[in-house]
């Protein structure tokens, strides 16, 4: 159950995060954004507030902006339809009533001649009972009524394409880019809470188990040097130990104004890739500072970003195989396996997975964001937009082959962990 609660907590806020960032550089830009979505699939729940509806949706598989301009308008109107029309305070269109027209005895009923709702906003038709053409000036916050559904039309200048190409990389970006300010905040949280770790070669704090406590180190203890190795940082010191799994190590410690020298053996422990490293059981020490913690969230942040670039890479060359990759199943397990070690140790993964997400989406790859500013960076090269039809056959494809990847990655996962 605790694990099932923080997934659905990281998760929530990773991907509200993301989208987030979407909604507001597109509402900063003027993009008419009608839905703001927390899943996919069917509707669980909606509001709606300054022209956007918000819904969570049944399945949690991530979440979407869905922006004017991006799809075709999902109701067209053509010459010969009948429509109603309602009209505001100013005399112009508010409502264009496409169906069910009985059940809005208010409104004016035309025979279409020609509408424009992209450019010049009127709709020109005949009544039943008046002769001549008539033309009536359209609200550009007017909306559709479909089936008693109220849709908001989009005026050109509100849609994605009409956008500066600065713009519409910047909608683009601002997903990734609040994931890595997330986890900077979220490891900023973690330093105010837990401290930063200061790279001295100095006790901070000693497990309940384990060789150091067994040969009586304490808390504040400097390690001067080690098999007579001087040492003078916490990472000089910890690449000896765990280079040195079960051999006999001699450690001069320096303990207020004495100095005397111990023998550890540093017991095993599988690192992050599975090989064999030592460890005594101690913890570096850290220091509060408020300035400091959020220098400490970028810094980590950057250095989680280089560490994931560098896996990818080795995943591109061949050096990791896909067995190495974790889908939703293996990210669940691990997120359980974290939740178990406490709140602090969540916070740190929460913040890996956000940076994970960031990076992920901003790799060149069809349906993902990076995929959709590579296209925006070729229009920029060429002075002309790629042929929406073609773009959006690209994404079709990639959204595709990503399914069938995430497939291979959950069947490879439940093999890891159940079979």
């Amino acid at each position: 159950m605790n694990t099932f609660i923080s997934i659905v907590i990281i998760f929530g806020l990773l991907v509200f995060i993301h989208e987030w960032g979407h909604l507001i550089f597109a509402k900063r830009a003027g993009i008419l954004c009608r839905e703001f979505a927390i899943g996919f699939g069917p509707k669980i729940f909606s509001f709606k507030k300054n022209e956007t509806t918000y819904t969570i949706r049944l399945l949690p598989l991530g979440g979407f902006v869905r922006m004017a301009g991006e799809d075709p308008e999902m109701i067209q109107i053509k010459p010969g339809y009948e429509v109603g029309l309602t009209f505001n305070n100013e005399e112009r269109v508010s409502q264009i009533i496409v169906n069910n027209k009985s059940k809005h005895p208010d409104c004016k009923v035309i025979q279409v001649e020609k509408i424009d709702l992209e450019h010049k906003l009127f709709v020109q038709g005949y009544m039943a009972d008046e002769e001549g053409l008539t033309t009536y000036e359209i609200d550009e916050k007017a909306e559709f009524i479909h089936d008693e559904e109220a849709t908001q039309i989009a005026p050109y200048n509100r849609q994605f394409p009409a956008k500066t190409i600065a713009q519409r990389a910047m909608a683009i970006f601002a997903g990734p880019m609040m994931n890595f300010l997330l986890a900077a905040v979220i490891l900023a949280g973690y330093a105010l809470i837990a401290g930063m770790p200061v790279d001295e070669a100095k006790v901070g704090d000693v497990t309940e188990d384990g060789a150091a406590i067994s040969a009586g180190i304490e808390e504040g203890d400097r390690i001067l040097s080690i098999d007579g190795q001087q040492v003078e940082s916490w990472e000089e010191m910890t690449t000896i130990i765990q280079g040195s799994a079960n051999e006999a190590l001699l450690f001069e410690i320096e303990r207020g104004s004495e100095t005397f020298d111990v023998e550890m053996v540093p017991e095993e422990r599988l690192g992050p890739e599975e090989e064999v490293q030592g460890v005594v059981g101690i913890y570096p020490p850290t220091e509060f500072s408020v300035l400091g913690s959020i220098m400490f969230g970028f810094t980590q942040t950057y250095e989680y970003t280089v560490l994931i670039i560098e896996a990818l890479g080795m995943l591109v060359t061949g050096q990791f195989s896909l067995d190495h990759l974790a889908g939703p199943v293996g990210i669940y397990n691990y997120t359980g396996e974290v939740a178990a070690m406490g709140v602090l140790v969540l916070m740190q993964w929460a913040a890996i997975l956000s940076v994970n997400l960031g990076i992920i989406n901003l790799l060149p790859l069809p349906a993902l964001d990076g995929g959709r500013l590579m296209f925006i960076g070729l229009e920029a090269v060429r002075g002309k937009p790629i042929d929406p039809q073609k773009e959006g056959l690209v994404h079709f494809i990639g959204f595709a082959l990503l399914m069938l990847l995430m497939l291979v990655v959950t069947w490879n996962d439940i093999n890891k962990f159940f079979l």
